[in-house]
This record gives structure tokens, C-alpha cells and sequence, in this order.
């Protein structure tokens, strides 16, 4: 496919998407349901999988240092539950992102309305009391959206060496090569704990986000 018209159709599909996602939020509105409201669903919604991710990782590296741990004879089965706890933490991972990213869709749309709307009010009094809300509201927001994206930011170095150690140990499943690494878990759980630190930060922003939204 020529590049000009592979560019054409991204730029087309790109055109409807945008189309039919401002259709779906105009819908909601019109059934009463504003983007103040779908914003704080959605940050509880974030909050929600990030806890889930503290969760799955946790057992993630409780899987680690059982394989560190056990002996020969169980170093099969052992491998095998950190393979299925390295996909789970993988698609947790992913799953923690889309929150993310919806949350971002919707509040990035409700404070460009917000900030359009401010120019429809007769009354200054009104339009300077409801711009110090806007900026308040922004500012929770951001400090919302900078502490959930480090937290998940914090998810990749974990992923990375976990898939490291499962790659490494699909081709060197004996005693030897599981006490060569003994020298990872440190590093592993420094990465777990860290992880678990700005989820708890993510959380409690997201916890204080929604009470501001609600008051």
C-alpha cells in the first residue's frame, strides 16, 4: 500500500474514532451523566487496578524466591507458576495502562470544556470563582495523573527482569543455574517494594482526587 494512502486512511480512522468517542460522551450527557462524574468513576476505576497490581506482583515475587528456594525435584513445576505469574503480571500491567489512559481521555476533554465555558458567563464574580475552581481542580489532577503514571512507569523494570530470569531459566532449569540466582533477589525485591511505595502514592492521590471531586 502506497505510504500517502496507508497515511490517508490512518488519518481517516483516526477522524472517526474521535467522532465516535465525543458521540459516546455527548449520549451520557444527555442521559445526565457529565464528565465530572465519568472522571471520578474512572480514577476509581484506575485506583482499583492499581491495587490489583500491587497484588499481582507481590505474588510474583513470592514466586521468585520459591524458586530460588526449592529443590531440584519441584524445579519444573516451580518454573511454570513463575511463567503464569510473570503473564499475569503482564496483562495487570496492561490492564493498569488503559485505566490510566481513560482517565486522561476524559479529563483532558472535560477541563478544555471547562475552560471554553468560562467565556459564556455575564457575571465576573462567577467566572473568576469558577476559573479558581477550574485551576484547583487541574492542579489535583495533574499531581492525580503524575503519581499514577510513575507508578506504572515503575512496573516496567520489574517486567523487564522478571522475563529476564523466566528467559534465562527456560534454558538452564537446574540447581546450579536457580542458586546463580540467589544475587537477583535483592534487586528484585528492591524493585517489588518500590513498585508497591508509588502505588500506594497513586492510590492515596486517587483516594483524595475523588473526595475532591464528590465535595
Amino acid at each position: 500500500m502506497p505510504y500517502q494512502l496507508m497515511r490517508a486512511l490512518i488519518c481517516a480512522l483516526s477522524v472517526l474514532t474521535a467522532s465516535c468517542t465525543t458521540a459516546y460522551y455527548e449520549s451520557l450527557e444527555r442521559q445526565g451523566i457529565e464528565k465530572r462524574d465519568i472522571l471520578t468513576e474512572r480514577v476509581a476505576e484506575a485506583r482499583t487496578e492499581q491495587a490489583r497490581a500491587q497484588a499481582v506482583f507481590t505474588a510474583a515475587l513470592d514466586e521468585f524466591r520459591q524458586l530460588v528456594d526449592v529443590d531440584s525435584a519441584a524445579l519444573e513445576q516451580q518454573y511454570d507458576d513463575m511463567v503464569a505469574a510473570l503473564d499475569r503480571s503482564t496483562t495487570q500491567a496492561e490492564d493498569v495502562r488503559k485505566r490510566i489512559k481513560r482517565v486522561d481521555d476524559v479529563g483532558s476533554r472535560l477541563f478544555r470544556e471547562w475552560q471554553s465555558e468560562l467565556k459564556l458567563y455575564e457575571s465576573k464574580e462567577l467566572r473568576d470563582r469558577s476559573a479558581a475552581q477550574l485551576a484547583a481542580t487541574r492542579r489535583d489532577y495533574d499531581r492525580l495523573m503524575t503519581a499514577m503514571e510513575s507508578a506504572a512507569d515503575s512496573m516496567d523494570p520489574v517486567l523487564s527482569i522478571y522475563r529476564d530470569q523466566v528467559l534465562f531459566l527456560k534454558h538452564n532449569l537446574n540447581a546450579r543455574a536457580i542458586s546463580s540466582l540467589e544475587l537477583e533477589r535483592t534487586q528484585i525485591e528492591t524493585r517489588v517494594n518500590t513498585l508497591i511505595a508509588q502505588m500506594n502514592v497513586a492510590i492515596k492521590e486517587a483516594d483524595r482526587f475523588i473526595e475532591t471531586m464528590n465535595d
